[in-house]
Protein backbone atom coordinates (compact mmCIF):
# COMPACT_ATOMS: atom_id res chain seq x y z
CA UNK A 1 0.00 0.00 0.00
CA UNK A 2 1.41 3.68 -1.05
CA UNK A 3 1.14 5.41 3.03
CA UNK A 4 0.39 8.57 0.32
CA UNK A 5 -1.43 11.28 2.86
CA UNK A 6 -3.66 13.97 0.73
CA UNK A 7 -3.53 17.06 0.03
CA UNK A 8 -6.00 19.40 -1.43
CA UNK A 9 -8.36 17.04 -3.71
CA UNK A 10 -8.36 13.37 -3.82
CA UNK A 11 -4.70 12.54 -5.81
CA UNK A 12 -4.26 9.88 -7.98
CA UNK A 13 -1.66 7.67 -5.82
CA UNK A 14 -3.77 7.80 -2.57
CA UNK A 15 -7.53 6.83 -4.72
CA UNK A 16 -5.44 3.75 -6.19
CA UNK A 17 -4.61 2.75 -2.95
CA UNK A 18 -8.43 2.88 -1.93
CA UNK A 19 -9.24 0.80 -5.24
CA UNK A 20 -6.64 -1.35 -4.55
CA UNK A 21 -8.14 -1.97 -1.07
CA UNK A 22 -11.42 -2.36 -2.19
CA UNK A 23 -10.46 -4.98 -4.96
CA UNK A 24 -9.00 -6.98 -2.34
CA UNK A 25 -11.86 -7.85 -0.40
CA UNK A 26 -12.31 -11.83 -0.09
CA UNK A 27 -14.99 -13.79 -1.54
CA UNK A 28 -18.08 -14.01 0.51
CA UNK A 29 -20.88 -16.27 -0.11
CA UNK A 30 -23.52 -15.01 2.82
CA UNK A 31 -24.80 -12.93 5.61
CA UNK A 32 -24.40 -13.44 9.10
CA UNK A 33 -26.68 -14.52 11.67
CA UNK A 34 -26.85 -11.36 14.49
CA UNK A 35 -25.06 -14.03 16.87
CA UNK A 36 -22.86 -15.00 14.55
CA UNK A 37 -21.54 -11.00 13.83
CA UNK A 38 -21.54 -10.13 17.37
CA UNK A 39 -19.57 -13.23 18.71
CA UNK A 40 -17.14 -12.36 15.61
CA UNK A 41 -17.00 -8.55 16.91
CA UNK A 42 -16.58 -9.92 20.36
CA UNK A 43 -13.94 -11.67 19.47
CA UNK A 44 -12.14 -9.15 17.96
CA UNK A 45 -12.22 -7.14 20.86
CA UNK A 46 -10.86 -10.26 23.11
CA UNK A 47 -7.76 -10.76 20.78
CA UNK A 48 -7.05 -7.43 20.18
CA UNK A 49 -7.31 -5.33 23.75
CA UNK A 50 -4.57 -2.59 22.69
CA UNK A 51 -6.64 -1.66 19.68
CA UNK A 52 -10.31 -2.67 19.76
CA UNK A 53 -12.72 -0.92 22.71
CA UNK A 54 -15.88 -2.56 23.22
CA UNK A 55 -18.91 -1.00 24.84
CA UNK A 56 -22.54 -1.03 25.20
CA UNK A 57 -24.48 1.66 23.56
CA UNK A 58 -28.42 0.90 24.06
CA UNK A 59 -30.70 -1.75 24.33
CA UNK A 60 -33.24 -3.52 21.82
CA UNK A 61 -36.86 -3.18 22.66
CA UNK A 62 -36.79 -6.58 22.97
CA UNK A 63 -34.43 -6.10 25.71
CA UNK A 64 -30.99 -7.24 23.53
CA UNK A 65 -27.52 -5.04 24.22
CA UNK A 66 -26.63 -3.19 21.46
CA UNK A 67 -22.55 -2.27 21.55
CA UNK A 68 -20.13 -0.18 19.78
CA UNK A 69 -16.37 -1.52 18.91
CA UNK A 70 -14.12 1.52 18.97
CA UNK A 71 -10.76 0.99 16.40
CA UNK A 72 -7.93 3.17 16.64
CA UNK A 73 -7.12 6.36 18.34
CA UNK A 74 -7.10 9.44 15.55
CA UNK A 75 -8.30 13.20 16.40
CA UNK A 76 -10.90 12.50 13.62
CA UNK A 77 -14.23 9.99 14.99
CA UNK A 78 -15.91 8.24 12.52
CA UNK A 79 -19.27 6.77 13.27
CA UNK A 80 -20.62 3.62 11.48
CA UNK A 81 -23.43 1.45 11.92
CA UNK A 82 -25.00 -1.39 10.37
CA UNK A 83 -28.60 -3.15 10.01
CA UNK A 84 -30.52 0.44 9.93
CA UNK A 85 -33.12 -1.18 7.44
CA UNK A 86 -33.01 -5.15 8.72
CA UNK A 87 -33.25 -6.13 5.49
CA UNK A 88 -30.14 -5.17 4.24
CA UNK A 89 -27.38 -6.93 5.73
CA UNK A 90 -24.33 -5.87 3.38
CA UNK A 91 -22.97 -3.68 6.21
CA UNK A 92 -22.37 -6.42 8.20
CA UNK A 93 -20.19 -8.07 6.10
CA UNK A 94 -18.67 -4.14 5.42
CA UNK A 95 -18.25 -3.91 8.91
CA UNK A 96 -16.50 -7.06 9.37
CA UNK A 97 -13.84 -6.24 6.83
CA UNK A 98 -13.46 -2.81 7.97
CA UNK A 99 -12.93 -3.85 11.57
CA UNK A 100 -10.63 -6.72 10.37
CA UNK A 101 -8.50 -4.47 8.17
CA UNK A 102 -7.68 -1.88 10.99
CA UNK A 103 -6.55 -4.18 13.22
CA UNK A 104 -4.40 -5.76 10.80
CA UNK A 105 -2.87 -2.96 9.08
CA UNK A 106 -1.35 0.27 11.32
CA UNK A 107 -0.76 1.49 7.92
CA UNK A 108 -4.64 2.06 7.53
CA UNK A 109 -4.96 3.24 10.87
CA UNK A 110 -2.08 6.14 10.36
CA UNK A 111 -3.29 6.92 6.95
CA UNK A 112 -7.05 7.94 7.97
CA UNK A 113 -5.31 8.87 11.78
CA UNK A 114 -9.50 8.46 12.52
CA UNK A 115 -11.06 7.26 15.71
CA UNK A 116 -13.55 4.42 13.97
CA UNK A 117 -16.81 3.55 15.72
CA UNK A 118 -18.56 0.85 14.44
CA UNK A 119 -21.97 -0.57 15.67
CA UNK A 120 -22.06 -3.93 14.31
CA UNK A 121 -26.18 -3.85 14.44
CA UNK A 122 -28.48 -1.65 15.31
CA UNK A 123 -31.63 -2.97 14.88
CA UNK A 124 -31.42 -6.59 16.21
CA UNK A 125 -35.08 -7.57 16.46
CA UNK A 126 -35.74 -6.61 12.63
CA UNK A 127 -32.40 -8.31 11.85
CA UNK A 128 -33.60 -11.98 13.09
CA UNK A 129 -36.62 -11.69 11.14
CA UNK A 130 -34.59 -12.15 7.97
CA UNK A 131 -31.94 -14.05 8.42
CA UNK A 132 -33.79 -16.95 6.44
CA UNK A 133 -32.55 -15.74 3.90
CA UNK A 134 -29.12 -14.61 4.70
CA UNK A 135 -27.72 -17.99 3.72
CA UNK A 136 -28.24 -17.61 0.00
CA UNK A 137 -28.24 -13.66 -0.57
CA UNK A 138 -28.90 -14.62 -4.31
CA UNK A 139 -31.98 -16.53 -4.04
CA UNK A 140 -34.96 -13.90 -4.86
CA UNK A 141 -37.53 -16.36 -4.53
CA UNK A 142 -36.33 -17.02 -0.64
CA UNK A 143 -35.78 -13.27 -0.20
CA UNK A 144 -39.08 -12.21 -1.03
CA UNK A 145 -40.36 -15.11 1.65
CA UNK A 146 -38.62 -14.20 4.10
CA UNK A 147 -38.32 -10.14 3.74
CA UNK A 148 -39.33 -8.51 6.80
CA UNK A 149 -39.03 -4.39 6.98
CA UNK A 150 -40.31 -2.76 9.94
CA UNK A 151 -43.15 -0.69 9.66
CA UNK A 152 -41.70 3.30 9.30
CA UNK A 153 -42.37 4.42 12.92
CA UNK A 154 -40.13 1.32 13.90
CA UNK A 155 -37.24 1.83 11.76
CA UNK A 156 -34.34 3.01 13.35
CA UNK A 157 -33.20 5.41 10.28
CA UNK A 158 -36.67 7.18 9.75
CA UNK A 159 -37.60 7.98 13.42
CA UNK A 160 -35.24 10.69 14.85
CA UNK A 161 -37.41 13.97 16.15
CA UNK A 162 -39.02 15.84 13.56
CA UNK A 163 -41.11 19.17 13.88
CA UNK A 164 -42.03 21.29 10.63
CA UNK A 165 -44.93 22.83 9.33
CA UNK A 166 -48.17 20.92 10.62
CA UNK A 167 -46.01 17.61 10.75
CA UNK A 168 -44.39 16.71 14.42
CA UNK A 169 -42.52 13.38 15.06
CA UNK A 170 -41.51 12.58 18.76
CA UNK A 171 -41.99 9.29 19.21
CA UNK A 172 -37.98 8.13 19.20
CA UNK A 173 -37.28 4.20 19.68
CA UNK A 174 -34.58 2.84 22.18
CA UNK A 175 -32.55 2.31 19.54
CA UNK A 176 -32.29 5.44 17.02
CA UNK A 177 -32.46 7.08 21.04
CA UNK A 178 -28.72 4.89 21.23
CA UNK A 179 -27.77 6.68 18.52
CA UNK A 180 -28.41 10.17 19.06
CA UNK A 181 -26.81 10.02 21.71
CA UNK A 182 -23.84 8.77 19.79
CA UNK A 183 -23.77 11.48 17.32
CA UNK A 184 -24.55 14.45 20.05
CA UNK A 185 -21.22 13.12 22.45
CA UNK A 186 -18.89 11.84 19.27
CA UNK A 187 -20.17 14.67 16.93
CA UNK A 188 -18.11 12.16 14.06
CA UNK A 189 -16.59 14.31 11.48
CA UNK A 190 -17.73 11.66 9.27
CA UNK A 191 -20.71 9.26 9.06
CA UNK A 192 -22.18 6.25 7.27
CA UNK A 193 -25.52 4.47 7.53
CA UNK A 194 -24.89 1.26 6.01
CA UNK A 195 -27.90 0.85 3.73
CA UNK A 196 -28.00 -1.02 -0.06
CA UNK A 197 -31.20 -1.39 -2.06
CA UNK A 198 -31.87 -4.33 -3.80
CA UNK A 199 -31.76 -4.68 -8.21
CA UNK A 200 -30.57 -2.32 -10.31
CA UNK A 201 -26.92 -0.41 -9.72
CA UNK A 202 -24.97 1.56 -7.17
CA UNK A 203 -25.64 4.78 -6.20
CA UNK A 204 -24.92 7.23 -3.40
CA UNK A 205 -26.03 10.16 -0.81
CA UNK A 206 -24.37 13.06 0.82
CA UNK A 207 -25.52 14.98 3.20
CA UNK A 208 -23.89 18.51 1.31
CA UNK A 209 -22.46 18.81 -1.93
CA UNK A 210 -19.40 17.85 -2.39
CA UNK A 211 -18.28 18.10 -5.83
CA UNK A 212 -14.68 16.58 -4.94
CA UNK A 213 -16.13 13.33 -3.58
CA UNK A 214 -17.89 12.48 -7.01
CA UNK A 215 -15.29 11.37 -9.29
CA UNK A 216 -13.67 9.01 -6.52
CA UNK A 217 -17.25 7.68 -5.36
CA UNK A 218 -17.51 7.00 -9.10
CA UNK A 219 -14.46 5.09 -9.92
CA UNK A 220 -15.10 2.26 -6.75
CA UNK A 221 -18.00 0.93 -8.19
CA UNK A 222 -16.31 0.61 -11.93
CA UNK A 223 -13.07 -0.59 -10.50
CA UNK A 224 -15.17 -3.33 -9.25
CA UNK A 225 -17.28 -3.81 -12.18
CA UNK A 226 -20.23 -2.66 -11.15
CA UNK A 227 -22.88 -0.28 -12.76
CA UNK A 228 -24.18 3.08 -11.32
CA UNK A 229 -27.87 3.58 -11.20
CA UNK A 230 -29.48 5.82 -13.56
CA UNK A 231 -33.16 5.28 -13.11
CA UNK A 232 -35.81 6.97 -11.26
CA UNK A 233 -34.51 8.33 -7.68
CA UNK A 234 -36.17 6.77 -4.73
CA UNK A 235 -38.40 9.99 -4.36
CA UNK A 236 -38.76 12.66 -6.56
CA UNK A 237 -38.61 15.16 -3.63
CA UNK A 238 -34.90 14.09 -4.15
CA UNK A 239 -31.65 16.64 -5.33
CA UNK A 240 -29.32 14.66 -7.88
CA UNK A 241 -25.53 16.33 -7.42
CA UNK A 242 -24.04 14.40 -10.10
CA UNK A 243 -25.26 10.47 -12.13
CA UNK A 244 -25.97 8.11 -9.08
CA UNK A 245 -25.36 11.11 -6.52
CA UNK A 246 -28.21 12.49 -4.47
CA UNK A 247 -28.00 14.97 -1.72
CA UNK A 248 -29.65 12.75 1.58
CA UNK A 249 -32.96 13.23 1.61
CA UNK A 250 -34.79 14.76 4.69
CA UNK A 251 -38.57 14.62 5.77
CA UNK A 252 -38.75 18.31 5.58
CA UNK A 253 -37.93 17.62 1.68
CA UNK A 254 -40.59 15.48 1.30
CA UNK A 255 -42.83 17.75 3.09
CA UNK A 256 -42.58 20.65 0.97
CA UNK A 257 -42.80 18.08 -2.42
CA UNK A 258 -45.85 16.68 -0.90
CA UNK A 259 -47.77 19.68 -0.04
CA UNK A 260 -46.81 21.08 -3.49
CA UNK A 261 -48.91 18.40 -5.24
CA UNK A 262 -51.89 19.64 -3.00
CA UNK A 263 -51.51 16.27 -0.60
CA UNK A 264 -51.43 16.11 2.72
CA UNK A 265 -48.33 16.08 3.83
CA UNK A 266 -48.28 16.10 7.22
CA UNK A 267 -49.97 12.90 7.22
CA UNK A 268 -47.97 10.93 4.98
CA UNK A 269 -44.08 12.24 6.68
CA UNK A 270 -43.13 10.74 9.80
CA UNK A 271 -39.88 10.89 11.71
CA UNK A 272 -36.53 12.55 10.18
CA UNK A 273 -33.44 11.08 9.20
CA UNK A 274 -29.92 10.38 11.04
CA UNK A 275 -28.27 12.25 8.17
CA UNK A 276 -30.41 15.14 8.84
CA UNK A 277 -30.15 15.04 12.96
CA UNK A 278 -26.65 14.99 12.38
CA UNK A 279 -25.95 18.28 10.39
CA UNK A 280 -25.67 19.96 13.74
CA UNK A 281 -22.65 18.96 14.68
CA UNK A 282 -21.20 19.61 10.85
CA UNK A 283 -21.33 16.05 10.14
CA UNK A 284 -20.63 14.68 6.84
CA UNK A 285 -22.70 11.48 6.01
CA UNK A 286 -22.28 8.85 3.30
CA UNK A 287 -24.57 6.13 2.38
CA UNK A 288 -23.59 3.95 -0.43
CA UNK A 289 -26.75 1.85 -2.38
CA UNK A 290 -26.09 -1.37 -3.48
CA UNK A 291 -27.89 -4.02 -5.07
CA UNK A 292 -28.25 -7.91 -4.57
CA UNK A 293 -28.95 -8.12 -8.33
CA UNK A 294 -28.03 -6.28 -11.27
CA UNK A 295 -29.18 -5.55 -14.72
CA UNK A 296 -28.10 -3.99 -17.72
CA UNK A 297 -30.66 -1.43 -18.10
CA UNK A 298 -29.66 -0.20 -14.62
CA UNK A 299 -27.55 1.96 -16.34
CA UNK A 300 -29.04 2.46 -19.66
CA UNK A 301 -29.20 6.41 -20.05
CA UNK A 302 -30.38 6.14 -24.01
CA UNK A 303 -33.63 7.51 -24.96
CA UNK A 304 -36.52 5.18 -25.89
CA UNK A 305 -39.57 5.56 -27.84
CA UNK A 306 -41.92 5.89 -24.50
CA UNK A 307 -42.94 8.79 -23.49
CA UNK A 308 -41.40 9.84 -19.44
CA UNK A 309 -45.09 10.53 -18.10
CA UNK A 310 -46.52 7.99 -19.65
CA UNK A 311 -43.77 5.33 -17.63
CA UNK A 312 -44.44 7.01 -14.38
CA UNK A 313 -48.10 7.20 -14.58
CA UNK A 314 -47.84 3.38 -15.64
CA UNK A 315 -45.90 2.84 -12.10
CA UNK A 316 -48.51 4.37 -10.31
CA UNK A 317 -51.47 2.58 -11.56
CA UNK A 318 -50.19 -0.45 -10.86
CA UNK A 319 -49.03 0.89 -7.67
CA UNK A 320 -52.50 1.83 -6.65
CA UNK A 321 -53.86 -1.51 -8.07
CA UNK A 322 -51.29 -3.21 -5.59
CA UNK A 323 -52.42 -0.82 -2.77
CA UNK A 324 -56.23 -2.49 -3.88
CA UNK A 325 -55.60 -5.48 -3.88
CA UNK A 326 -53.49 -5.96 -0.13
CA UNK A 327 -56.19 -3.67 1.39
CA UNK A 328 -58.98 -6.32 0.53
CA UNK A 329 -56.56 -9.31 1.98
CA UNK A 330 -55.93 -7.65 4.48
CA UNK A 331 -59.85 -6.40 5.12
CA UNK A 332 -60.86 -10.14 4.58
CA UNK A 333 -58.26 -11.11 7.43
CA UNK A 334 -58.40 -8.49 9.90
CA UNK A 335 -61.80 -9.30 12.33
CA UNK A 336 -59.73 -12.91 12.37
CA UNK A 337 -56.22 -11.74 13.29
CA UNK A 338 -55.33 -11.96 16.82
CA UNK A 339 -51.22 -11.12 16.99
CA UNK A 340 -50.16 -8.04 16.79
CA UNK A 341 -47.05 -9.53 15.45
CA UNK A 342 -44.09 -7.31 13.57
CA UNK A 343 -45.66 -8.48 9.97
CA UNK A 344 -48.97 -7.50 10.76
CA UNK A 345 -47.79 -4.03 11.83
CA UNK A 346 -45.44 -3.68 8.70
CA UNK A 347 -48.72 -4.45 7.06
CA UNK A 348 -51.19 -2.09 8.44
CA UNK A 349 -48.63 0.90 7.24
CA UNK A 350 -47.23 -0.17 4.29
CA UNK A 351 -50.06 -1.55 2.30
CA UNK A 352 -51.90 1.80 2.37
CA UNK A 353 -48.78 3.76 1.41
CA UNK A 354 -49.05 1.74 -1.56
CA UNK A 355 -51.98 3.50 -2.92
CA UNK A 356 -51.02 6.75 -1.44
CA UNK A 357 -47.12 6.87 -3.32
CA UNK A 358 -49.01 5.90 -6.62
CA UNK A 359 -51.45 8.63 -5.80
CA UNK A 360 -48.97 10.92 -5.62
CA UNK A 361 -46.98 9.48 -8.78
CA UNK A 362 -49.87 10.06 -10.76
CA UNK A 363 -50.69 14.01 -9.58
CA UNK A 364 -46.51 14.29 -11.32
CA UNK A 365 -47.63 12.43 -14.16
CA UNK A 366 -50.15 14.86 -15.10
CA UNK A 367 -47.36 17.86 -14.62
CA UNK A 368 -44.27 16.16 -16.12
CA UNK A 369 -43.74 17.79 -19.80
CA UNK A 370 -43.57 15.08 -22.82
CA UNK A 371 -40.11 13.59 -23.53
CA UNK A 372 -38.11 10.53 -23.91
CA UNK A 373 -37.95 8.56 -21.01
CA UNK A 374 -33.89 6.59 -20.85
CA UNK A 375 -33.71 2.94 -21.03
CA UNK A 376 -32.88 3.27 -16.83
CA UNK A 377 -36.38 5.49 -16.25
CA UNK A 378 -38.19 2.73 -17.55
CA UNK A 379 -36.80 -0.65 -15.96
CA UNK A 380 -36.58 1.09 -12.78
CA UNK A 381 -40.15 2.52 -12.57
CA UNK A 382 -40.97 -1.24 -13.78
CA UNK A 383 -39.17 -3.01 -11.02
CA UNK A 384 -40.01 -0.83 -8.25
CA UNK A 385 -43.65 -2.09 -8.74
CA UNK A 386 -42.03 -6.11 -8.96
CA UNK A 387 -40.27 -4.84 -5.55
CA UNK A 388 -42.66 -3.44 -3.91
CA UNK A 389 -45.32 -6.79 -5.08
CA UNK A 390 -42.75 -9.21 -3.33
CA UNK A 391 -41.79 -7.17 -0.32
CA UNK A 392 -45.41 -5.96 1.13
CA UNK A 393 -46.75 -8.93 -0.18
CA UNK A 394 -44.29 -11.31 1.09
CA UNK A 395 -44.91 -9.59 4.48
CA UNK A 396 -48.61 -9.86 4.52
CA UNK A 397 -48.35 -13.72 3.68
CA UNK A 398 -46.03 -13.74 7.01
CA UNK A 399 -48.43 -11.59 9.18
CA UNK A 400 -51.32 -14.34 8.22
CA UNK A 401 -48.73 -17.21 8.60
CA UNK A 402 -47.59 -16.31 12.05
CA UNK A 403 -51.81 -17.10 12.82
CA UNK A 404 -51.27 -20.42 11.56
CA UNK A 405 -48.14 -21.64 12.89
CA UNK A 406 -49.67 -20.10 16.29
CA UNK A 407 -52.78 -22.88 15.46
CA UNK A 408 -55.09 -19.37 16.32
CA UNK A 409 -56.15 -19.07 12.25
CA UNK A 410 -59.84 -20.24 12.00
CA UNK A 411 -60.77 -21.51 8.31
CA UNK A 412 -62.36 -18.42 6.92
CA UNK A 413 -58.44 -16.68 7.75
CA UNK A 414 -56.76 -19.99 6.52
CA UNK A 415 -58.69 -19.40 2.78
CA UNK A 416 -57.43 -15.33 3.18
CA UNK A 417 -54.12 -16.96 3.69
CA UNK A 418 -54.26 -19.23 1.10
CA UNK A 419 -55.05 -16.12 -1.53
CA UNK A 420 -52.61 -13.88 -0.06
CA UNK A 421 -50.05 -16.69 -0.95
CA UNK A 422 -51.59 -17.64 -4.27
CA UNK A 423 -51.01 -13.91 -5.22
CA UNK A 424 -47.98 -13.56 -4.17
CA UNK A 425 -46.51 -16.44 -5.94
CA UNK A 426 -47.60 -14.81 -9.01
CA UNK A 427 -45.78 -11.84 -8.11
CA UNK A 428 -42.76 -13.67 -7.87
CA UNK A 429 -42.99 -15.93 -11.25
CA UNK A 430 -43.32 -12.59 -12.97
CA UNK A 431 -40.40 -11.11 -11.30
CA UNK A 432 -38.21 -14.19 -11.97
CA UNK A 433 -39.02 -14.17 -15.50
CA UNK A 434 -36.79 -10.95 -15.76
CA UNK A 435 -34.03 -11.97 -18.05
CA UNK A 436 -30.60 -10.41 -17.83
CA UNK A 437 -30.78 -10.32 -14.06
CA UNK A 438 -26.93 -10.99 -12.92
CA UNK A 439 -26.19 -11.79 -9.00
CA UNK A 440 -23.38 -9.85 -7.47
CA UNK A 441 -21.14 -11.75 -5.51
CA UNK A 442 -20.97 -9.91 -1.82
CA UNK A 443 -17.48 -9.32 -1.32
CA UNK A 444 -17.49 -6.63 -4.43
CA UNK A 445 -20.97 -4.94 -2.79
CA UNK A 446 -18.53 -5.02 0.28
CA UNK A 447 -15.69 -3.87 -1.85
CA UNK A 448 -17.76 -0.77 -2.88
CA UNK A 449 -19.23 0.19 0.26
CA UNK A 450 -15.59 -0.36 2.28
CA UNK A 451 -13.94 1.48 -1.00
CA UNK A 452 -16.51 4.38 -0.91
CA UNK A 453 -16.26 4.86 3.22
CA UNK A 454 -11.79 5.22 2.60
CA UNK A 455 -13.09 7.82 -0.30
CA UNK A 456 -15.10 10.01 2.25
CA UNK A 457 -12.53 9.59 4.84
CA UNK A 458 -9.59 10.90 2.54
CA UNK A 459 -11.81 13.39 0.80
CA UNK A 460 -12.71 15.36 3.89
CA UNK A 461 -8.99 15.22 5.37
CA UNK A 462 -8.12 16.90 2.10
CA UNK A 463 -10.78 19.44 2.57
CA UNK A 464 -9.75 20.23 6.01
CA UNK A 465 -6.30 21.01 4.43
CA UNK A 466 -4.52 18.61 6.70
CA UNK A 467 -2.40 15.29 6.62
CA UNK A 468 -4.32 12.04 6.33
CA UNK A 469 -6.15 13.28 9.59
CA UNK A 470 -7.05 17.20 9.44
CA UNK A 471 -10.33 16.55 11.16
CA UNK A 472 -9.37 18.11 14.84
CA UNK A 473 -12.38 16.43 16.58
CA UNK A 474 -13.49 14.03 19.25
Amino acid sequence: MSGLTPAGPLDAGLLDDVLDRARAVPPISDFPTVDALLDWFAALADDHPALVRRRRVGTSRLGEPIEMFSVGDGPRPHLLFAGVHPNEPIGFRTLQHLAAELVADPELRATTDATWHLVPCIDPDGTRLNEGWFGDPGDRAAYARGFYRPAPTEQVEWTFPFAYKDAYFDDVIPETQALMRLIDELRPELMVSLHNAELGGVYYYLSEDLPEAVRPLHAVPAALGLPLDSGEPESPALRRLAPAVYLAGSSRDEYDYLESLGLDAAAMVGGEGSAAYARRHGTVTLIAELPYWSHPSADDRSETSADYADVVRAKAEALVELGTTLTGLLDDARRDLTLRSPFLRASEAFVPMMTASGTSELVRAERLPSRPATGAEVFSNEEVVRMFRLRFGGMLVRALEAEASAGLATARLHRVHARARAVHDEWLADAQALTGLEVLPVERLVGVQYGATLTMSHVLAARAGGRGGGGGRR
